[in-house]
């Protein structure tokens, strides 16, 4: 439960206050203008009028913004599952040794509450391929207003997205951790009861 615990708050930390953005180069030799479009994620939107277009209408592929929510908040509620089941284990350690049902159910809910993490990291781990993606160099390829004589795109940069790696690589980690230490821990207490 330690380990699930620490991969909450770290799951929280890396994501919660991420925010990104592409920058987009625009050339428009009709009227001699050069421009710099900044489109921001999560959700990922752009409020720019350049070269007689308004940008606004050109929305980048996708909106990851759900899975990363849900990634989030349910690193919340595990966060808050495991400080109640930190504080009943360590705190009321004589309630979990007198009843053989308190460390089954204990673990029963930490194994669902595992999987459901390990769905969200998944869902979180699709969403930040799309979020690369959708805001990556092919970024100009995929908006029309690039794909005319009198408009030029080019890429300029986008936002490193190194924290938000961390987070999935490190949470799956911790999470296979907590599974294998919560399975041999279930094992060895049930092993004592007996």
């Amino acid at each position: 439960i330690l380990s699930v615990w620490i991969a909450s708050i770290f799951a929280f930390a890396t994501c919660g206050d991420f925010k990104g953005k592409t920058e987009i180069q625009v050339t428009c030799p009709k009227v001699n203008e050069n421009k710099t479009i900044t489109a921001a994620f999560l959700p990922i939107h752009s409020d720019a009028n350049v070269c007689d277009v308004n940008w606004k209408n050109y929305v980048l592929t996708g909106d990851c913004s759900s899975s990363a929510q849900f990634y989030v908040t349910f690193a919340v509620f595990v966060f808050l599952y495991c400080s109640a089941a930190l504080l009943l284990y360590v705190g009321y350690m004589n309630l979990c040794r007198d009843s053989r049902n308190l460390p089954m159910i204990g673990f029963i809910v930490t194994l669902v509450a595992t999987f459901l993490w390990l769905v969200s990291t998944s869902a979180w781990a699709k969403a930040l391929t799309d979020i690369k993606v959708a805001t990556g160099h092919s970024i100009v390829k995929e908006l029309q207003p690039c794909d005319h004589q009198e408009v030029t795109c080019y890429f300029g940069s986008v936002t490193s997205s190194g924290s938000l790696n961390v987070s999935v690589i490190f949470v799956e980690i911790l999470i296979r951790l907590g599974i294998t230490l919560s399975g041999i821990c279930l094992l060895s207490f049930v092993a004592h009861a007996t």
